[in-house]
């Protein structure tokens, strides 16, 4: 081959929706997803999280194989995709599917209507994974769609709606409403409708639908069918600013490249290099690209088992091996199918269809899931260099830990043989991670046993596990003492000792799990003894006894399956006109939009002439003085325009909302890691990051460093004020009582995790000082006063636009204040346009989380289960600025009593002041916190008494008219309404039954299951917050415009004032369009946060309607036979004006912190819901079985959205309480920064039965059509699950005798469940000596 100099680079050729694409300058480092939304401009592809981990910007990519004239289509993530490996591909964006142009295609017509997108920035990804599987499968089943959706995250829906979409296609129906009454198996309970209502349980209709028709999706481009065909295969070379890409044709062109560049890894999907180089600032000049070598890519089956090309895809091999063993004898595919489990949860399917087998093992990870069981099954790599051919078992690469050097530096991994197993040997993988699917594990194993024919003695034995250190490990001299010895109890109980003994983990700095990662060895061991005995039963029952059959379920994993759901809401009355939508379940507006990719966010905004783009350096020390910022080497970089610091402010930097400031950019001192320090302006995103990485910061350490609540306590670090809730006389009660508990409850914080990062795009005018911010917030009137304030110019300058938000939660208030103002700055600066987009990792670091809280309570009670008295502190963790986090916690302490009466209490709250980023405003606002503390305590009191806990809530519920611990009068009818409801609909009692039923069956799985109610009351605190206005103009042509201060977020808020309107102008919605919220047409609008915005916004719209319809009244008595076109007219000629303003003054609400007494809350809103649970004692992991929620929303104005926002905000909440864990160094740095540390909840950890019920005839007087804010309640309901795992625990404690008092901290992940379940095993960590007789007494 010609040497690197001399050869020309190539024009790189592939198609994008039909379309031609002829790259001339194609840079290895540009990724399929940039060059899209930059260069194509195709922005339907989303910016998620950049590292595979969300699917947001999943496209299909078709590739054509000449020799077997096969066409393959697969989804993959464009952000992984580098450019250069799609030669010759065909790539399908969400635009190529359809689009409201063209025709839209029945996934996006389905979706839509079916309500699968809320905010819907995650559904174009969602879009192509269920496309791409359609391509391939027009008549999937419903685990290959289950399969399908793996590698998509949504925050907003709770997938529900999304997988409803999805049946409409599948073959078997899923559900079987098509019963002869129209009901589903769920509700076989003849009593679950009251025979006078009218419900209805229908959310969308099928028979609007367009049919599925394969034969009109586009055609892969002959002209790459004959390029494929007719053109020799040549080496293709790509030169980038800083990379080189060769893409050799043969296995010996190969070698002499790696011969010439032995440093050159070789990248095939692109899912490890890729993230190195992103991520973790790994550079290679220059990149290899084997995939096209038939060599890399054969398939073989041979007598002795299976061999495949290195770079054959994860898929690929999935597919071969399930193949292999509907084929092949059962005794010898063992091999087969453990390595067939483990693909099953790799990755998701974007990953495994790009990822490469060889790029698994030669990466040598420790989280790899394939490499402990191929080396334990003696699978054999195929190695090449020039000249030489040599093969190696796999297991010798991880012989001597990292330092391993076996493969040589110019060596090619060519192949990998797979063998079949023989008789009497048995192969097992095991896995557990903090999320079921698309998640590293925390570890795994491979585990083979030989035995000498026709006995249970040991010939051969070979363990490796994963996760335990740097790389994958193998338990050698374990095995070789245990040859030769019965597959029996001594076996076990030596075994677990010895494993324990020979893998020493280190103690890590990130405060990894090492007491959970040694138990989950010894248990995946037993777990594996288990597997085994049961084998050599079937083998011989006459000589092996086996298992106990309370023993065998442990056997089998959780599988995610395709959940039922049922969804029940009062229909509108028979008398409501037709063309009035409330009350239905329209649409959202944008919804054909969003599938379609044509939804615009902030980052899809067509770039302005000369913009700039931007990146934040940040502050890399918790707490210290800046010495010295030195940009010099920053200036020099490639495209880079300028550096902005605080100097470059023209006012204000500093903003008091309270005692202490919120700082654009940190002048002295920085108070966090995270903190802005500066900012690069450069030509693209890519040049600004690599400059931003260069400035050189010095520090000079500061004491203390307070990053936790109990240092800000030790430190007396608070910020001010404290507040308390007191009534009755507390200390008196105590004396009273006949027990007292106390306790303490940690409950860790929680990322927003919204899909659309923070996103600013600063354009001047050029005139009177005037800017446009286009802004993805809630509150954009902050935005506007904060970017004036520190560019000092008058608000009337700043014109603030919002036309939609990609999710927010609460993360996109006052946070995005200050980046907004780091954006004008530059912008006012360098007088161009700049854009801001945050990674997902800097949005992470950056901005703050919910508050991480820890309680101690004191509870005095009486053996009856009536609860006296409350003693409770709170304990909030602000962050290094105030925030809002003394708001926060005020309500939680209003909110602290949920749906009890507590006679005498006294509650404080305090506010930490640590060096962590300010922690904000989260859904829930601080009563999710306050509510657990205050269940966990009421399930405590319920263990001390011996009464069910569900009872202990009875005793204690609020029963009639009374008054709140602040004085407010609560009527509690429908709270009891709302419990008795779910009771029944979940049937509680006889599932109660049956739980226990289940567990007198089985030792090593558990059920549990919990009521929990709630009160969540609606109210901002003050008036001012709640006043709201809006603006309503009536065109000649009969058309009408609306606008209003609220902020579309995927709550819906847009479609139910479109519904207003529509009902008091009395005309069809078709005829009323929102265009977009601005500070220019409503101003000082409020933010839309505390599921208000359609309360007070829709009181405005009706205002501003009713105000229009006055005046055109006389024209409509005159000509009550015209159409609103000839009255609109009319008004016209007759000079009436056709614009009106809409106002609402706000709720009167108050409260007297000094009293402690008041009326912060309006109304309330209540709920209850039921789950159901179960949980593997070996290793802590569990399945949400069943959840039905009872929720009273007053008169729904759409069920569909409110239904939507009740199911996700519970999903959210299932995510706080038992999933999402954030984790710091040391030094207060955020090792959580993006989806592959940070679980949200996936697809798999939704139940697998979820019925939401909206409580009928419930009226609400104070809001608008009786309606009532929805938003957050459903959240705190999350912990049904929480609580339904406590359950299941406290089976498992009880039954082995556990006596000891137990406390569970949230998030309640499986590390905290399997240390709860305590046995033999957990013992070994504590103890090695007193666990040898326990040991013995576990097993058989």
């Amino acid at each position: 081959m010609a040497p690197q100099g001399e050869a020309a680079a190539e024009e790189l050729v592939f198609y994008v929706n039909g379309r031609k694409i002829i790259e001339k300058n194609a840079d290895p480092e540009e990724m399929l997803l940039s060059y899209l939304r930059k260069r194509l401009r195709l922005t339907g592809t989303k910016y998620g999280c950049g590292g595979g981990g969300c699917g947001a910007c999943t496209v299909m990519i078709s590739t054509y194989e000449p020799a077997s004239k096969k066409i393959r289509h697969y989804s993959a993530n464009a952000c992984l995709l580098p450019i250069c490996s799609l030669y010759g591909a065909a790539v399908t964006t969400v635009e190529g599917v359809g689009s409201t142009k063209t025709r839209i295609h029945p996934v996006q017509e389905r979706l839509a209507k079916c309500h699968g997108s809320q905010c819907g920035f995650c559904t174009p990804g969602m879009v192509m994974s269920i496309y791409t599987l359609l391509r391939n499968h027009p008549e999937p089943t419903s685990e290959q769609m289950i399969a399908a959706l793996a590698g998509n995250l949504c925050r907003c829906t709770g997938y529900r709606p999304i997988l409803d979409a999805c049946k409409t296609f599948c073959k078997e129906s899923v559900c079987c409403q098509m019963k002869a009454n129209g009901k589903c198996c769920l509700d076989q309970e003849e009593d679950l409708f009251d025979k006078e209502e009218k419900v209805s349980t229908s959310l969308f209709s099928t028979d609007e639908f367009q049919p599925l028709d394969p034969t009109q999706e586009l055609i892969f481009p002959p002209e790459l069918m004959r390029m494929a065909e007719n053109q020799p295969k040549r080496t293709l070379l790509f030169h980038g600013e800083r990379v080189t890409w060769i893409s050799p044709v043969s296995l010996d062109e190969l070698l002499a490249l790696k011969a010439a560049h032995p440093k050159a890894p070789l990248v095939v999907g692109n899912t490890g290099v890729g993230p190195e180089m992103k991520f973790r600032g790994v550079f290679h000049p220059v990149l290899i690209a084997p995939a096209r070598i038939p060599d890399l890519n054969v398939v073989k089956c041979t007598d002795d088992g299976l061999t495949l090309g290195a770079a054959c895809s994860l898929s690929l091999v999935k597919d071969i091996l399930t193949n292999a063993i509907s084929e092949l004898p059962e005794e010898k595919t063992k091999v087969f199918c453990a390595v067939l489990q483990q693909l099953r949860t790799l990755g998701g399917e974007q990953i495994r269809n790009v990822a490469s087998l060889g790029g698994n093992i030669i990466s040598r990870k420790s989280t790899s899931d394939l490499n402990p069981v191929l080396a334990a099954s003696n699978c054999v790599l195929n190695l090449a260099s020039r000249g030489r051919k040599r093969q190696i078992p796999l297991s010798d690469i991880f012989a001597h830990g990292v330092s391993n050097n076996t493969i040589t530096p110019e060596e090619v991994l060519v192949s990998v043989h797979i063998p079949h197993s023989r008789k009497g040997e048995y192969v097992s993988a095991f896995r557990q991670a903090p999320r079921r699917e698309n998640a590293l594990p925390i570890t795994n194993a491979g585990m083979r046993v030989l035995f000498e024919e026709g006995t249970d003695i040991i010939k051969d034995l070979s363990i490796f596990y994963g996760g335990a250190v740097s790389t994958t490990v193998c338990a050698k001299q374990t095995c070789c003492t245990l040859i030769g010895r019965h597959w029996n109890e001594q076996m076990l109980d030596e075994a677990c000792r010895l494993v324990l003994k020979e893998i020493a983990l280190p103690g890590s700095a990130s405060g990894e799990k090492i007491d959970y990662k040694k138990t989950l060895m010894v248990s995946f061991f037993y777990r594996f003894f288990l597997e085994i005995s049961q084998s050599l039963k079937a083998m011989d029952p006459c000589h092996f006894p086996g298992i106990p059959m309370e023993y065998r379920s442990v056997l089998e994993d959780f599988e995610t399956r395709m959940p039922h759901s049922i969804q029940i809401y009062q229909d509108v009355e028979p008398s409501q006109s037709p063309q009035d939508p409330v009350g239905r379940p329209i649409m959202h507006q944008s919804g054909i939009k969003h599938t379609t990719g044509e939804a615009v966010y902030i980052d899809d905004l067509p770039s302005v002439d000369g913009e700039l783009f931007l990146a934040v350096v940040t502050s890399s020390r918790a707490h210290a003085k800046i010495v010295s910022i030195d940009t010099s080497e920053a200036l020099k970089g490639p495209g880079v325009f300028d550096i902005i610091t605080a100097h470059d402010i023209p006012a204000a930097n500093e903003f008091y909302y309270s005692d202490e400031p919120e700082i654009i950019f940190a002048r002295n001192k920085v108070i966090c890691v995270g903190q802005i320090v500066c900012a690069v302006v450069a030509d693209s995103d890519v040049h600004a990051k690599q400059a931003a990485a260069k400035v050189k910061i010095e520090y000079e350490m500061l004491e203390p460093v307070i990053l936790t609540i109990e240092e800000a306590i030790k430190h007396n670090s608070f910020f001010e004020p404290k507040r308390k809730l007191e009534q009755g006389n507390v200390d008196q009660a105590f004396e009273t009582v006949d027990n007292i508990i106390e306790g303490e409850i940690c409950i860790g914080g929680q990322k927003h995790f919204y899909m659309e990062t923070q996103s600013v795009l600063a354009v001047p005018k050029g005139e009177d000082k005037e800017m446009d911010i286009y802004v993805s917030t809630q509150h954009p009137a902050i935005i506007q006063e904060m970017v004036a304030a520190s560019l000092g110019v008058p608000a009337n300058r700043i014109m603030c636009h919002v036309k939609r938000v990609g999710g927010a939660f609460g993360g996109k208030l006052l946070r995005t204040g200050l980046l907004a103002s780091v954006a004008a700055v530059a912008a006012n600066k360098t007088s161009r346009a700049v854009r801001l987009i945050l990674s997902r990792g800097d949005d992470m670091l950056i901005t703050g989380s919910r508050h991480p809280f820890i309680a101690k309570y004191k509870v005095g009670f009486m053996n009856d289960g009536r609860i006296r008295a409350v003693d409770a502190k709170y304990y909030l963790n602000g962050g290094c600025t105030p925030e809002e986090s003394v708001l926060v916690a005020e309500v939680s302490l209003l909110k602290m009593d949920n749906v009890y009466k507590i006679p005498n209490l006294r509650c404080w709250a305090y506010v930490c002041k640590t060096n962590l980023p300010s922690n904000t405003a989260f859904r829930g606002f601080g009563f999710p916190q306050s509510g657990l503390v205050t269940e966990t305590w009421i399930t405590e009191v319920a263990d001390k008494t011996g009464l069910p806990p569900e009872k202990i809530r009875e005793i204690n519920m609020y029963k009639k008219n009374e008054q709140t611990h602040f004085k407010q009068k609560l009527d509690p009818q429908n709270l009891i309404r709302c419990w008795n409801e779910c009771m029944e609909k979940s049937a509680y009692y006889s599932r109660k039954i049956a739980v226990s039923e289940f567990n007198k069956q089985n030792y090593w799985k558990k059920r549990g299951v919990a009521i929990v109610p709630m009160k969540y009351p609606f109210g901002m605190g003050t008036r001012h917050l709640s006043q709201a206005a809006a603006l309503v103009h009536i065109y000649t042509d009969g058309s009408v415009l609306l606008t209003h201060g609220g902020i579309e977020m995927g709550q819906g808020i847009h479609t139910k004032m479109i519904q207003v309107a529509s009902r008091e102008l009395n005309i069809p919605m078709s005829r009323i369009h929102f265009c977009e919220t601005s500070t220019t047409t409503v101003p000082n609008a409020c933010p839309s946060v505390g599921s208000a915005g359609t309360d007070v916004n829709g009181m405005a719209v009706k205002d501003a309607c009713q105000t229009l319809l006055k005046r055109l009244q006389p024209i409509i008595n005159e000509n009550p036979k015209g159409t609103w076109n000839d009255w609109i007219k009319e008004a016209f000629e007759q000079s009436v004006s056709l614009s009106a303003t809409g106002y609402f003054r706000g709720y009167n609400e108050y409260m007297d912190w000094e009293k402690g007494e008041g009326q912060p809350f309006t109304y309330f809103l209540y709920g209850a819901a039921c789950s159901e649970v179960e949980i593997n004692c070996l290793t802590g992991d569990h399945k949400n079985l069943r959840t039905d929620i009872v929720m009273d929303v007053g008169c729904s104005i759409n069920p569909a959205v409110d239904i939507g926002q009740i199911e996700g905000a519970f999903v959210q909440g299932i995510g706080l309480y038992t999933m999402e864990e954030l984790k710091y160094s040391p030094e207060g740095v955020l090792c959580t920064r993006g989806p592959d540390q940070y679980k949200i909840p996936a697809v798999c950890d939704i139940p697998e039965q979820f019925s939401v019920s909206l409580l009928s005839s419930s009226q609400n007087p104070y809001a608008i059509y009786a309606s009532k804010g929805i938003g957050e309640a459903g959240l705190f309901l999350g912990c049904s699950v929480f609580f339904a795992l406590r359950d299941a625990v406290t089976r498992v404690r009880n039954e082995r005798g556990l006596k000891k008092p137990f406390a569970l901290n949230s998030p309640l992940t499986a590390e905290q469940i399997r240390a709860s379940c305590a046995d033999a095993f957990t013992e070994l960590m504590a103890n090695n000596e007193a666990a040898s007789t326990a040991l013995q007494a576990t097993s058989v």
